[in-house]
């Protein structure tokens, strides 16, 4: 799998994790301490994040860090 494939699917896994909590991409955003611009970014595949940023989704989600990389 490619940098760019990888991504999108990384991207989209926040997304659907994100809509299942009901948060709008605005509220997980403002509980990730980062702007709505960025976490847009993030789930359209277009920034490589950092582990620290994922691992703060990852809590804010009440998911574990693996679960965000377990693509379907």
């Amino acid at each position: 799998m490619n940098k760019s494939l990888f991504l999108k699917k990384l991207g989209a896994n926040i997304t659907r994790l994100r809509e299942e909590k009901g948060f709008s991409q605005s509220e997980l955003a403002l509980r990730c301490d980062k702007d709505r611009q960025s976490l847009n970014r993030l789930e359209k595949g277009k920034i490589n994040p950092s582990i620290f940023y994922l691992l703060e989704i990852a809590t804010e989600l009440n998911v574990e860090l693996k679960d965000l990389l377990n693509f379907k």
